[in-house]
């Protein structure tokens, strides 16, 4: 029998509209970066990429987010004029997902920002 991870516990005590939601985002990651590994750090479920954090998703009472760092956020900001944004966040809801395009986006500049060791 395979034990559960954390992230699967976490999605598991979600109502399952974000369940799917997230589950979606997390199928996403583990297609388009299959090297990426599954971690659970600040109370959420991330993605690590070469020791370096990717990417962290989470659920709250009135919307979803993830996590990409400022810099992936910076760099699409004309992509997310209809999400609320902060400087390492992007919140969402169901209603109004992430396309998956804007999500292999986010990872891409991620990822280069990590290859390039944080510089710009």
């Amino acid at each position: 029998m395979e034990l559960m991870s954390q992230t699967d516990t976490y999605l598991q005590k979600l109502p399952l509209d974000y369940k799917k939601e997230l589950q979606r985002i997390r199928k996403i990651i583990h297609t388009h970066i299959p090297s990426a590994r599954e971690a659970f750090s600040y109370g959420m479920p991330a993605f690590i990429y070469k020791e370096k954090p990717l990417i962290y998703y989470a659920a709250f009472k009135d919307h979803l987010s993830v996590f990409p760092t400022a810099f992936p956020i910076e760099a699409l900001q004309d992509q997310l004029k209809s999400y609320k944004v902060s400087k390492g966040t992007i919140q969402f809801t169901v209603e109004n997902p992430l396309p998956n395009a804007l999500i292999h986006s986010l990872l891409n500049i991620r990822i280069d920002e990590i290859e390039r060791g944080n510089k710009r």
